[in-house]
């Protein structure tokens, strides 16, 4: 439903996933469904998902990579096997350790940092400020003055997110230009055409092969080349 690039990029994540779920025995993602928990118990707490929808996320950072850096990624995601501890993830709880990982991933894939990091920062801290503007009590009646209170917000977010909030918190955020898709460029639609060219070509070829070879298998049988010849015969009858 997302395109072929998306869905082949979630499926490599889900793999990523698995991995890290039998490496630790827990899954990615628990600290969201414990929120959900415990937002169910505080009375008139409302619970939102504020992080900016997936596909938007992946459509951005796809259209954001080169072709060779897509191959790189997928290559990368395809044969992760490393092994990871319960230490190491200790470790990565470390702010020097986490901002040099961020920088190793910056360097590598700086667009995929821009909008699969970047981007949510922004987004995430949008959203934050939306849910922490004050509360306006109901009024008797339209002389008697506003009154408000302060909203109490939990936020919680990936640890790679905390600095990027904080750097954006006392911004003037503007999100519409981070939810739009770019269209895709010449260069991949040309790829995009080849690559299904070839496919069908190849597919075609098959087909032809198949069938050649059957006809001529179908030909060479006893049965087949008696019937031929009594067609034959008849027709020069």
């Amino acid at each position: 439903q997302n395109g072929v690039m998306s869905g082949l990029m979630q499926m490599l994540l889900l793999k990523v996933s698995a991995h890290i779920t039998e490496q630790l025995g827990m899954a990615p993602g628990g600290e969201f469904r414990e929120a959900f928990k415990e937002a169910s118990k505080v009375p008139f707490c409302k619970f939102h998902l504020g992080d900016r929808p997936i596909p938007v996320t992946f459509k951005r950072a796809i259209a954001a990579l080169s072709f060779w850096q897509k191959v790189k990624l997928g290559w990368g995601l395809c044969f992760l096997s490393d092994p990871i501890s319960k230490d190491d993830v200790e470790k990565c709880k470390q702010k020097d350790l986490l901002e040099q990982m961020m920088a190793e991933m910056i360097g590598e894939f700086p667009d995929l940092h821009r909008t699969i990091v970047s981007e949510r920062d922004i987004y995430l801290t949008y959203m934050l400020k939306q849910a922490a503007k004050q509360i306006e009590l109901p009024r008797a009646s339209e002389n008697e003055p506003r009154r408000y209170i302060p909203a109490v917000v939990v936020g919680v977010v990936g640890m790679g997110h905390v600095p990027g909030i904080e750097k954006n918190w006392n911004s003037d955020l503007k999100i519409q230009e981070i939810m739009s898709v770019p269209p895709p460029s010449t260069s991949s639609k040309i790829f995009k055409f080849v690559l299904k060219a070839t496919v069908f070509g190849l597919l075609g070829y098959g087909c032809y092969r198949v069938g050649h070879r059957t006809v001529q298998f179908v030909l060479s049988m006893p049965a087949a080349q008696s019937y031929l010849q009594r067609l034959t015969e008849v027709s020069q009858h």
